[in-house]
Order: C-alpha cells, then structure tokens, then sequence
C-alpha cells in the first residue's frame, strides 16, 4: 500500500504534476502516420492533458500547436491548410508550425499585432509509422539505438488503442510476468495457426512445449529486475521437470514504454501515453527479424477489433468485455475471448480509471513494479532538486549506445546460465536478421 498523496504524485500528469514534469522530458507518441494518411492531415491529440492539433502543411512538414485560436478560442481543428500553415475560419488568423501567428487579415492594414501573438508549439518527427512530439523544455533528447527505430519501416508495423483507464496501471501490467499464466491463459493445449491476440498459444522457444501448457503448469516463475541504462531488464525464469529452464526477458524502456517478445522473430515495442490522467492510448511497434511485415493484413486484423477515428477497442466495459461464462468454464480463463489484448484491457480498466493503490497488496512477483515505481520516484526526485542530467537516459548515457533491447524467450539447458541461453538466443536471432541488427 502507498499514500494518496504518493499515488497522486505516480498518475497525475498535468503540466506542473510530479509524473507530468518527468514524461515531458522524453519524446512522446502524439499519432500515427496512418491518421494523416488523407486529403486533409489534419488530426486533433490530446496529450498529457493539453488539447492541441497536429497537422502536415503544404511542403509536407509537421506541426503540432495549441487547438483553441488564441483569439476567441475557436477549434483549430477545423483550420484551413493554407500556406504551410494553419488558418483559423472564425476571423482567419493564420499560424504556422511554430504556433506563431502570421497574419490577421481583419485587423487594420500594417498592424503588427500579430508578432505578439502565440500558440503552444513542440517539436515532432515522424519515425516508422508514428509521429512523436517533445513536449518539455530545451533541446528535445536524441532517440535510442531501439531495434523498433533502426529497423527499415519495411519491417516495422505501427497500431494503437484506446484504454479508459490511467497510464502508470496499463505499464505495469506489461512488467507483471506472472500474470500470463492465469490472465492469458487458454485451456486447451492444440496449436493453431499464428493470428493476432494468439501470441501465448504457439510454442515456446526451442522446444516443443506450448507457451498455453508452459504458463499452466510452471505458474510460479522465479521473477528478477535489474536496473539498465534504458529502465529495468525482467527475467522470468520457469524450472522445468527434465532440468531446462525457459527464459523469457521483457523490458522497461523508461519512463513508459516496454519491450517484449511475440515470436521468435518479432518483439513488440509498447508505449502507455497518457491522454489525460484518466485515459491513456497503447502505441505498438511491431519488429520483424526476418520478413518484412505485412502491414496490410496486420492493419486488417486490428481494424476489426477497433473503430476510427479514436481507436477504441470494440469490446470494452459498456459490453463487459465479450465476457462470456461457457467459455471460461472450457477455453480461456478469462471468458473473454482469445485477443490477449481485451484480457490486459480488462484488468487495468476494471482497477477504476486511476488505480486505488492505498488498498493495494504487493507480493514477491510483483518486484518489477516495485522497482519501476522507485525509479520514477526518484527522477520525480531529481527533477525537483534542478537535477534533470540524472534522469534514465538523459544522465550522459549515449543514446547511440543504447541497442536492442534484448527481449526474447529462450531455454537454457541443465547447467546453462540463463544469461547466457538469452545471449546466444538472441546472437542468433541478430545474426539471421535481414537487416543489420548487428549491436
């Protein structure tokens, strides 16, 4: 259990809110590239609390700014895209992707009032498939040596979806390792073919148990955190009958994203952004080692599971989640279907829309949490103390050098360091890879 004055200090993310100062010091997904993909780019976002608008004038360029006119507040959501800028239709004042107004037609001729007058602006880049926006002050950091940004777009696949619930609760699910053996369940052990929200029915790494059977009988990993240059590294170590063990690593990229493994050839790269204190989007970036991903057919099979233009996933508390009581009694543990996405969305939205943590109760397995929850503590810390060359990242560690992350399933033979069962797999993976995955 932790006070409410602390659990106000991990969620809140307004500008000015312990958690807010902290998450606008790194880049933040603001969309995908897909939701300019029109006649007219022009998309709202709402971002850390801030309503703004985010648009590619006519050269092509990005801009996001302030969505109410600072004349009277009209919606510039609903600007024209005119001279590489955005013009508001009320009295047609004009600004460009600085938030800088250039023009007011209606004042009297040679006023120069407009010089004076503003919107909130931030800087943004598009990098495979989504575009991201820096939304603190100063020179916005340089981006990490991630597979998910060095790999072509050819092999990158960007989604997103809407959960109605705070942002620190969907991360933590993600560094939870022993939720997968109750949570993602599936009572039955056959072996379809690969599709979306299947990706715990295949089989496991290097061996011919399957990943449903593996998380059923070895339910109690044995759950390490260690702290990196990016976040923490979490090893889920689960000691099989013959003397092998599987292994599996996921990450903590900080302050809110995570690094796991979906098959042998593809890692999934998980922002939890914050839309206000009571919302959040998950961004994926899906990583292919080998072929290029076909995004077509991934887009197709998320598009049936979402609704546009908010991604809202189409299941969701208003219809209990597709629950239903027959098929948990004989095929999945939840009764919720096979998407492990509804189940994640499940338990984080049914905490309430910000989790009540003075009633909570952590146990052993819950040491992930633990250890990330102290790291934002302290950079909370750091912040406040003028200390922002100590935060992950940006404490003189070389975005450059930073590779990977390492995040893959592997087994490591009787007498194997688990370590090394984990290098050696993924020394293999990089080695086959169709793109230079060389680190």
């Amino acid at each position: 259990m932790i006070s409410q004055e602390l659990n106000d200090s991990l969620t809140r993310v307004g500008k000015g809110t312990d958690a807010g100062e902290v998450l606008r010091r790194y880049w933040q997904p603001a969309a995908l590239s897909d939701e300019l993909m029109s006649g007219r780019p022009v998309v709202p976002v709402r971002l850390l609390g801030e309503d703004l608008v985010l648009f590619r004038d006519s050269a092509g360029k990005l801009g996001l700014i302030g969505r109410r006119c600072p004349h009277r507040g009209a919606d510039m959501c609903y600007g024209r895209l005119e001279d590489n800028g955005l013009r508001c239709p009320f009295h047609g004042w004009h600004f460009d992707r600085t938030g800088q107004c250039v023009e007011q037609p209606g004042e009297p001729e040679g006023s120069r009032m407009h010089e004076q007058i503003t919107t909130a602006s931030y800087p943004v880049v598009e990098r495979n498939g989504i575009v991201w926006a820096y939304m603190g002050p100063g020179e916005p950091p340089a981006f990490a040596n991630f597979d998910c940004f060095r790999a072509p777009d050819t092999h990158v696949f960007a989604f997103k979806g809407l959960w109605e619930c705070n942002w620190l609760q969907a991360l933590e699910v993600g560094i939870d390792p022993a939720h997968a053996s109750f949570l993602h369940r599936f009572l039955q052990d056959e072996d379809p073919a690969e599709s979306y929200g299947k990706q715990f029915r295949g089989t496991a790494a290097n061996t011919e148990i399957p990943m449903t059977k593996l998380l059923r009988d070895y339910p109690r990993p044995e759950i390490g955190a260690e702290e990196t240059d990016y976040g923490l590294r979490i090893t889920a170590l689960r000691h099989l009958d013959d003397g092998r063990t599987h292994v599996r690593v996921t990450n903590q990229i900080f302050p809110e994203a995570i690094c796991i493994p979906m098959s042998r050839e593809m890692t999934i790269t998980q922002w939890h952004v914050p839309i206000d204190d009571h919302n959040c989007y998950w961004y994926s970036m899906f990583t292919s080692y080998g072929a290029p991903v076909d995004k077509a057919v991934m887009r197709d099979q998320r598009l049936k599971e979402h609704r546009l233009p908010d991604y809202a996933p189409l299941k969701n508390a208003r219809n209990n989640y597709g629950y239903d009581p027959k098929e948990q009694e004989s095929e999945t543990y939840t009764g919720m279907g096979l998407d492990i996405n509804v189940h994640d969305q499940w338990a984080v939205e049914s905490m309430g829309s910000i989790q009540d943590r003075t009633q909570e109760h952590l146990g052993k397995t819950d040491v992930g949490l633990i250890r990330y929850r102290r790291m934002l503590r302290g950079a909370i810390a750091a912040l406040k103390e003028g200390r922002e060359d100590a935060l992950p990242m940006r404490n003189g560690t070389d975005p450059a050098g930073i590779f990977g992350p390492v995040s893959n399933d592997s087994i490591a033979e009787a007498g194997t360091a688990p370590g090394a069962a984990t290098a050696n797999s993924d020394a293999e993976r990089r080695g086959a890879c169709t793109w230079n995955a060389a680190v």
